[in-house]
């Protein structure tokens, strides 16, 4: 099969098309043979050497792919042939790849491979971190930092859908703001030339907002505690800004706040699968109806994975950025 591998830590540049052998299930997995392929951050960060997979995952990049069922133990009411997108540790830049049962999900009626693709990696975060672990609740409110990014349109979108009642995002640019504004947030904040913790202060007339899901970390923690209202969740997904952090910790006992941090990959297959069951129940539904709509910024060949990269690196896009087999 055709593939892409990383050659050596580095660049974009290092993103190579190669061939290897066809990936052959184990037990309780399925072969998907792809048609499209997502980007993310995370493919960036093990290309520069700095996340390396879970053990027995493949070296491959790749998170997320959409395709067809090809072989395996087929999930209960699918058949070889169907239409499917997965969740997988890795893998996911290559013709065929492997991904276990449970975390694999019909694509939804009305999609195309492309955009179903662009769905379990960010949907799988967005939903534990989000709804899961800090609780959302029809009626509160939220604020995305990053709103641009492919888990910040997915987060915008999805907890509207859910009944959040209000939605805040930081972007870099107006027209970032602008974008995720068409996507459902009520307010955007350009965070290069606005103080987001004033801000937040400021649309909420001082309360703050319930949850907030951040992406930076570093100093941006010590400004999230001062965002939040009382009893309010800080969910941490990521350490762009560094792992270092200093804040207030007597805002945290006086407002009752919980800070919590996760990251999805080196979860257990059943933790996996649960998510995959509730997002089948409670998601795809939305999708299906169109109150969630896809977010493709830009589609690639395969073979310029290297160009995926560099457009993620940059920053201009919005939402995701895909492969195509």
């Amino acid at each position: 099969m055709r593939a892409i591998e990383i050659t050596a830590p580095g660049g974009p540049e290092v993103l190579r098309e190669t061939q290897r052998p066809d990936p052959v299930p184990a037990a309780g997995e399925v072969l998907i043979r792809v048609s499209a392929s997502g980007v993310n951050r995370p493919d960036v960060l093990q290309r520069k050497g700095a996340y390396p997979p879970p053990k027995g995952a493949s070296d491959l990049p790749g998170l997320e792919v959409a395709g067809t069922l090809a072989g395996g133990d087929l999930p209960a009411g699918m058949k070889l042939g169907d239409r499917v997108c997965a969740l997988v540790a890795g893998g996911g830049y290559a013709e065929l790849c492997v991904a276990p049962a449970g975390q694999v999900l019909p694509v939804p009626k009305g999609w195309s491979d492309i955009e179903a693709a662009s769905l379990p990696e960010n949907f799988f975060t967005v939903w534990q971190n989000v709804f899961q672990i800090a609780g959302l609740k029809a009626g509160e409110s939220l604020l995305v930092q990053g709103g641009s990014s492919g888990i910040g349109v997915c987060a915008i979108q999805l907890a509207k859908a859910m009944g959040a009642a209000r939605v805040i995002v930081t972007a870099g640019s107006d027209d970032k703001c602008a974008a995720c504004v068409g996507f459902g947030a009520t307010e955007a904040i350009n965070y290069k030339t606005q103080d987001f913790a004033a801000e937040v202060q400021r649309l909420t007339a001082g309360r703050g907002v319930d949850v907030v899901l951040d992406m930076v970390a570093g100093d941006y923690v010590a400004r999230e505690v001062q965002c939040l209202a009382d009893d309010g969740r800080l969910a941490i997904i990521a350490v762009q800004g560094g792992t270092a952090s200093s804040f207030d910790a007597g805002l945290v006992l006086r407002k009752r706040l919980v800070i919590t941090g996760s990251t999805l990959r080196p979860r257990s297959v059943a933790y996996k699968t649960a998510l995959a069951q509730s997002l089948r129940t409670q998601v795809w539904p939305l999708l299906e109806a169109g109150r969630i709509r896809p977010a493709v910024h830009a589609v690639f060949p395969a073979a310029r994975a290297s160009d995926a990269h560099a457009l993620m690196e940059s920053s201009t896009h919005v939402g995701k950025i895909m492969l195509s087999w």
